[in-house]
């Protein structure tokens, strides 16, 4: 699994989360029974930029927490006759993890990883466009979160 990580938020501190990444990928992977190794990248960004992201790719102009750009679409994004699969973008806001954090009243590592579980599973061809589509990805997140950053 190859996972890249930049940080361009200009603060070191969220260095330290790129040890969550494959934790967080690996469970995904055994989650979602998945065979075929897969590859990602995660950039930290902050409210300025991930608002000029969302206004130029989805034109909504207004800062969010997490946005994911897939590689591929469609119901079968994994080929297992590919020895690995590269996934996409997950683009992180490093202020709306410290608000989210906040507000939920949980550490910036349970936002971190929840956001990158979250991103990760729309990679993979998951969202929550309705009720059925957001329970089935809520209780994904929370498998893959339970054993590495509980609430």
């Amino acid at each position: 699994m190859d996972i890249t990580f930049l940080n361009q938020s200009n603060e070191n501190s969220w260095k330290n989360y790129k040890s969550y990444l494959g934790e967080i990928a690996n469970k995904v992977k055994e989650t979602l029974e998945l065979k075929t190794e897969f590859a990602f990248s995660v950039i930290m960004v902050n409210d300025n930029e991930i608002q000029e992201i969302n206004r130029r790719y989805r034109n909504i102009d207004r800062p969010t927490d997490v946005i994911s750009f897939a590689m591929q679409e469609g119901e079968d994004i994994i080929d297992e006759h590919q020895p690995e699969l590269m996934l996409g973008d997950i683009f992180i806001n490093v202020d709306a993890v410290r608000r989210q954090a906040a507000d939920y009243g949980h550490s910036l590592k349970r936002e971190f990883c929840f956001l990158i579980a979250h991103g990760l599973l729309h990679l993979l061809g998951y969202d929550h466009m309705n009720p059925t589509e957001e329970t089935a990805m809520i209780t994904l997140q929370e498998r893959v979160l339970y054993d590495i950053a509980r609430r």
